[in-house]
């Protein structure tokens, strides 16, 4: 046991995977993770047999000196990595003056500067736009269906199979996957679910444009057998689906989505608490929709908004977000002030190092990577995502599509145990997802790569 390494915090961010421990969890590991069984709810469950002590860019260190590679990036919140040194820096700013200013008592220029920077990039429909803060994607997602409902003065919200949108009550509801829920109604009512456009996963003999045709048909068939349109309020959707299996909307989808919803008067509204922030090459996915036409009338963000610090956002165009009345929205921490003075560099930081365009890059040298491991493996049944969010879909059988998830979840410990952090993905939590930060060197994603391929070429079945 040699214990943390006295590498500098920006050498550490260099460095490549190393386990130097006989196994995992190493002893001052093991020590922690004891006490997390004894201290914590069993619930929050966790099978990484790795306690942090330091990290920065793409780079985990844990208290054995362990060095791990990170491709979950704390489920999609570290895009510019851990601990960038600008993040950290505003912070300290910030610190100096002052931690809080609830926006309800006092007006936090940090707070005001931030919106005014939201309104500036967030593609939503209209000229005018306003923003208003919450601490995470559930917060938002739930402060984004109070903000439709007050402006179309309707109740009722259609979802999607497969959509994860947080675990309040009303965001668990909204959840397609009911493990999620077990035991924890009564939940609000008005939440109807139709079809996600799956296209890897679409009725038998449809090709793409068919398949569209029928998810497209799917939500007008729920306003005959569901709920009226007259009563929709929104139609919510995660443009990449994110525990659903990291699945793209189809671009002709979503222009039909926003035809029905401005043929009906209903907000659409896409959920970007995963997406945004540059994962996938551009700063929102709403920006390629905007670039068609079908830019969406709300949308909420969260996760890597603030380099690490909690944060959420939601945006919607000058009229909609004056519907809502005095009091109705707002908490104590939402925008808190060195939250928003993070996000401000965080942005900052996306658009000085590009990281837009280095997503795309990323995104594409590993989804080149993982269709050659395609052709050679049969248990790879789909490669899909855009930009650098790309998810992998594992199956017994490429003709029936039987998921493997314990496939996934031992392909997940083979590459812990080699200095890889993957996590899984899907329905059937059988899709491994890409997540990296997006500072990631090119040496640290080749030694990724080759310790994902030694892991694929020992659990998985070469195509003859």
């Amino acid at each position: 046991m040699t214990g943390i390494t006295s590498l500098t915090e920006t050498e550490l961010r260099y460095q490549l995977p190393e386990i130097i421990t006989a196994a995992l969890p190493g002893e001052k590991a093991a020590a922690i993770l004891a006490r997390r069984s004894e201290a914590i709810p069993p619930s929050l469950i966790c099978v990484y047999p790795v306690a942090i002590a330091k990290a920065e860019g793409a780079i985990i260190e844990d208290v054995d000196g362990n060095r791990f590679l990170d491709w979950v990036g704390g489920v999609g919140v570290l895009n510019i990595g851990h601990r960038h040194p600008k993040v950290v820096e505003a912070v300290k700013q910030q610190e100096n003056d002052y931690f809080h200013a609830m926006i309800n008592i006092l007006t936090s220029e940090k707070y005001i500067a931030l919106a005014e920077k939201m309104n500036d990039i967030v593609p939503v429909k209209g000229l005018k736009k306003r923003t208003f803060f919450a601490n995470s994607g559930a917060e938002a997602i739930e402060n984004g269906v109070k903000v439709a409902r007050a402006y179309t003065k309707r109740p009722n919200v259609i979802v999607f199979s497969g959509a994860f949108h947080g675990r309040t009550l009303l965001t668990t509801h909204m959840t397609a996957k009911k493990a999620n829920s077990i035991g924890l109604g009564p939940f609000p009512d008005g939440i109807f679910r139709v079809d996600y456009p799956n296209l890897y996963r679409k009725p038998a003999y449809y090709t793409d444009e068919e398949a569209v045709t029928y998810y497209i048909d799917r939500i007008k068939r729920a306003f005959d057998e569901l709920t009226p349109a007259s009563q929709v309020a929104a139609i919510v959707f995660e443009p990449v689906q994110g525990e659903g299996g990291f699945i793209p909307a189809p671009i002709e989808w979503v222009k039909a989505v926003r035809q029905i919803c401005d043929e009906n008067g209903i907000m659409m509204m896409t959920d970007e608490v995963q997406t945004g922030f540059g994962r996938t090459g551009k700063l929102f996915v709403s920006s390629y929709y905007e670039e068609a036409g079908c830019a969406p009338d709300i949308l909420c963000t969260a996760k890597s908004i603030a380099g690490g610090f909690p944060l959420s956002a939601i945006v919607a165009r000058d009229e909609i977000v004056k519907g809502i009345g005095g009091g109705l929205i707002g908490g104590t921490f939402g925008g808190n002030s060195v939250s928003c003075a993070a996000a401000l560099a965080t942005i900052q930081v996306i658009e000085d190092e590009n990281l837009c365009e280095r997503s795309l890059e990323l995104g594409a040298a590993y989804t080149v990577r993982v269709e050659e491991w395609q052709q050679q493996y049969k248990e790879i049944g789909d490669v899909r995502g855009l930009g650098g969010m790309i998810g992998v879909e594992f199956i017994k059988d490429r003709l029936t599509k039987e998921p493997a998830p314990e496939l996934v979840n031992a392909l997940i410990q083979h590459c812990v145990q080699n200095g890889l952090i993957i996590e899984n993905a899907g329905t059937y939590g059988n899709v491994v997802r890409f997540l990296a930060p997006l500072v990631m060197t090119d040496e640290q994603l080749e030694a990724g790569l080759a310790i994902f391929e030694n892991a694929i070429d020992a659990l998985c079945t070469k195509l003859a």
